[in-house]
C-alpha cells in the first residue's frame, strides 16, 4: 500500500464493524434522535463509562420528548446530579419543549433548525442528524481533531479556529456519503480507544499504514495543543450548620454557576477570615451561630474555568434560632431526613454523604 492512500474511509469502515463499542444509546435501528441528543448532551465534559449509568437512569424517567418536556425543573436536574454542569440538563428541558411546541415533538431536520435549540451547538447538531437522520452532516470532537491532525500530520494548533476549519473540511470529503453517522461514530471510537492521547496504540489501529504522523515518527508529538491558563484555586468556607434536628440550606441565583442549585451555608475565604465572614453573613439573615469547629472535610471541587477548595466546619446555631420563620426566602431550614430530597450542588452533594459523621449528635 502506498504510504497516504487517500481513500482510507473504508478502512476505518470495516474495523468499525468489527470494534465499535456496545454503548446503550447505539440499541435502535434507525437511531433515535432523541437518545442520540439527550447521550451527545451527558458525554460533554463527561467520560464515556461514567455516562453510561446515568443515560440509562434517564432513560428511565424521560423516555421521550414528551415525558421530559411535562417534567417538572427540579426532576430533570435531580435526574442529572453528579453529571455537573446542570446548564446542559436545563438548556435540554428548554429544548425539548420548545420541540413539542414548535416542531410537534419531532426533533428537527435541518441544521438550521435544530441549531436554534437551546443548547445545541455545531457538533451536537451535526451528531443527531448524521446518527438519526443519515444526513451527511459532520461532528467533529477532541477526538475527531486528534485523529485527522495524526493522520495529515498538522503540527499546527488543533484548538485554533483556522485549524478546526481546515480539519472539519477534511472529515467533510473523507466521510462515507452512504453511512455518515457510522462514519463520525467510528472517528469517534478510533481516537477514544486506539488513537488515544499521549503515546497512540498504532500497533492496532486500522489507519497506521496511512498515518504521516506515524510516517513521520511524530504520532506522540501530534496534535499540538495550546495549553490553557492556570485555573485559579478560590478557597471556600463551609458551615454544615444545625440547630435542634435541621440544618440550614441556602439556594443559589437562578442564573450563573450552578444555577439554582441548593447548597450548605459558604463563602469565599479561609481559616479565621473565612469563618468570621461566613458568622457575619448567616447573622444577617438572624442565624446566630454559637459554636463552629473543625474543619472536618476538605474537598476540592474541580471546574471548567476555577477550582473550589472548601474547608467544611460543623456549626450549631444558638438555641433561640430553631423555627424555619426566621429565615428569609432563599434559606430553609430542613429535617436531615429531607437533605436527600433537594438538588444540592455536586460539591455540597459530596458533603450530604457525610452529615451524619460531621455533625455531632
Amino acid at each position: 500500500m502506498k504510504l497516504f492512500d487517500e481513500n482510507w474511509t473504508p478502512l476505518l469502515m470495516d474495523w468499525f464493524d468489527t470494534h465499535k463499542r456496545d454503548l446503550p444509546w447505539r440499541t435502535d435501528s434507525p437511531r433515535d434522535p432523541y437518545k442520540v441528543w439527550v447521550s451527545e448532551i451527558m458525554l460533554q465534559q463527561t467520560r464515556v463509562e461514567a455516562v453510561k449509568a446515568y443515560y440509562t437512569n434517564w432513560m428511565e424517567h424521560f423516555p421521550d420528548i414528551p415525558t421530559l418536556a411535562s417534567a417538572k425543573e427540579d426532576d430533570v436536574v435531580r435526574q442529572w446530579q453528579g453529571l455537573g454542569y446542570y446548564s446542559r440538563a436545563r438548556n435540554l428541558h428548554t429544548a425539548v419543549r420548545e420541540v413539542m411546541e414548535t416542531y410537534g415533538g419531532r426533533v428537527p431536520e435541518t441544521r438550521e433548525e435544530i441549531r436554534r435549540l437551546k443548547g445545541i451547538g455545531d457538533y451536537t447538531a451535526g451528531a443527531v442528524l448524521s446518527m438519526a437522520y443519515g444526513k451527511r452532516e459532520t461532528a467533529v470532537d477532541g477526538n475527531v481533531l486528534r485523529v485527522f491532525a495524526r493522520i495529515y500530520n498538522i503540527e499546527e494548533n488543533i484548538l485554533s479556529a483556522k485549524v478546526k476549519k481546515e480539519i472539519t473540511a477534511l472529515v467533510r470529503v473523507r466521510q462515507d456519503a452512504a453511512r455518515p453517522g457510522d462514519f463520525n461514530e467510528a472517528l469517534m471510537d478510533l481516537g477514544a480507544t486506539v488513537c488515544i492521547p499521549g503515546q497512540p496504540r498504532c500497533e492496532v489501529c486500522p489507519l497506521s499504514s496511512v498515518c504521516k504522523a506515524k510516517a513521520a515518527g511524530k504520532e506522540a508529538e501530534i496534535p499540538l495543543r495550546v495549553k490553557k491558563k492556570e485555573v485559579p484555586v478560590e478557597p471556600v468556607t463551609v458551615f454544615v450548620m444545625r440547630a435542634g434536628e435541621l440544618y440550614l440550606l441556602h439556594r443559589r441565583p437562578s442564573k450563573g454557576l450552578l444555577a439554582g442549585m441548593w447548597e450548605f451555608p459558604n463563602c469565599v475565604g479561609e481559616g479565621g477570615q473565612g469563618k468570621k465572614a461566613l458568622t457575619a453573613e448567616l447573622a444577617a439573615i438572624g442565624v446566630r451561630v454559637e459554636e463552629v469547629s473543625g474543619p472536618v472535610k476538605q474537598i476540592r471541587h474541580v471546574f471548567s474555568h476555577k477550582v473550589w477548595q472548601m474547608s467544611v466546619y460543623e456549626a450549631r446555631a444558638a438555641k433561640d434560632v430553631i423555627s424555619p420563620l426566621v429565615v428569609p426566602s432563599g434559606w430553609r431550614w430542613v429535617p436531615v431526613t429531607e437533605l436527600a430530597d433537594f438538588n444540592l450542588a455536586g460539591p455540597h452533594n459530596r458533603i450530604l454523604r457525610d452529615v451524619d459523621e460531621l455533625t455531632t449528635k
